[in-house]
């Protein structure tokens, strides 16, 4: 039944919600995921599959929001809050530098207090000391607080925010773009609509972004599909997102702990299902962080064109117990074993210096994982890689 589905979109024919649903239903993950590798490669002709070098920076844990889905925030009120030190912020970076990163993906909690300007000087004090670095930053949830903070339209705080040296935006706190699905996960956050205007306002401000999914707790396949609908509409009308990257809900230390995981199968359908639908999103990148590495590679193969990054540092993830080590080497020896050169980019999805890359390759010399998981000081022993 899903044949003509599938042949319409190796062709290179847009398929509708419906089919997507269709493919969503189905089991054949085989014909599926070979699909979504042709669609894959006719996009992506080149030798290489891409990683990048960056590092997680969580500034604050202290949120206002409450998501049941999170185990990394902390209330206002809480022992456990904090605000990383401008300092050992910098020291961050400057380690990521040294290890032949080109960006950080800085996000926190919904902070009741900072004003904007306390973003802005944070912001100009890394340009200032790292100007080379892109600076891939403040999710839509934390954007659309800030109008709220500040009593300020969207278009004027990231007006500010791009002066002061935002490079580009994540696409956290996607969830699902769906309202009836917010509400049950999350109170005091954006909603859909809100959501895509930050997106929407911020690539018609010039500005690029990434697009993000995270499924398996209370949607269903066609709130799924939904979502995908909402992300490839607004991609034709401003196409500023560069990458599309899904996961699964990590339940362990969350309120939603009742929640069965979701299994690798679904995970690598709903990624190749992502592959055939957003026809005009050009990058989808594999999530090896919650799946490990295997299943990260196997992504390659259904649908994904780019490893992700390295992640010299991650802490949401880690916070809900699922914690994947991966060296330099490893990322780069998982592409290379699929018959792919493994490459350095940039957030721009361009090819960094073979100078840049060479530098991340030599940055340690040694074999061991990345060590920085939840909130462990970061003593890299990088290897090799990707992002």
């Amino acid at each position: 039944m899903i044949k003509d589905i599938l042949e319409k979109s190796v062709a290179g024919q847009r398929i509708s919600g419906d089919e997507a649903l269709q493919l969503l239903q189905s089991h054949d993950l085989a014909a599926i995921g070979a699909a979504a590798d042709k669609v894959s490669r006719r996009m992506h002709p080149e030798p290489f599959r891409t990683y990048n070098v960056d590092r997680n920076i969580n500034y604050t844990n202290i949120c206002t929001a409450v998501c049941h889905f999170c185990a990394f925030y902390r209330g206002p009120k809480s022992d456990e809050g904090y605000v990383l030190p401008r300092e050992e912020l910098l020291a961050k970076v400057g380690e990521t530098v040294e290890l032949g990163g080109n960006q950080i993906l800085m996000q926190g909690g919904l902070h009741p207090k900072f004003k904007l300007e306390w973003y802005e000087e944070l912001l100009r004090d890394i340009k200032s000391a790292y100007p080379e670095v892109n600076i891939h930053g403040f999710s839509p949830p934390e954007l659309h607080h800030f109008t709220k903070v500040n009593n300020m339209g969207i278009e004027e705080v990231l007006t500010r925010l791009k002066a002061a040296g935002l490079g580009s935006i994540p696409g956290g706190g996607a969830e699902i773009l769906v309202d009836r699905v917010r509400h049950v996960l999350t109170r005091g956050k954006v909603m859909s609509d809100d959501w895509l205007n930050v997106m929407r306002v911020w690539h018609q401000l010039g500005g690029i972004s990434s697009a993000t999914m995270m499924f398996g707790h209370v949607e269903t396949l066609a709130e799924r599909v939904e979502h995908l609908q909402r992300i490839r509409d607004l991609q034709d009308e401003t196409g500023g997102f560069t990458a599309f990257i899904c996961w699964t809900f990590q339940p362990d230390n969350t309120e939603m702990a009742h929640i069965p995981a979701t299994g690798s199968f679904e995970y690598l359908k709903t990624q190749a299902v992502s592959r055939l639908f957003l026809d005009n999103v050009p990058n989808i990148q594999s999530s090896w962080v919650t799946q490990g590495l295997k299943m990260g590679q196997l992504a390659l193969l259904f649908g994904a064109n780019d490893m992700g990054s390295l992640m010299i540092e991650e802490n949401v993830v880690a916070e809900a117990g699922t914690v994947h080590f991966l060296s330099l080497r490893q990322m780069r020896e998982a592409i290379e074993e699929l018959g792919f050169q493994a490459r350095q980019r940039d957030v721009h999805y361009q090819l960094v210096s073979p100078e840049l890359e060479q530098k991340a390759i030599d940055a340690n010399g040694g074999s061991g994982p990345t060590k920085a998981a939840a909130g462990e000081p970061v003593l890299v022993q990088l290897d090799a890689t990707p992002a």
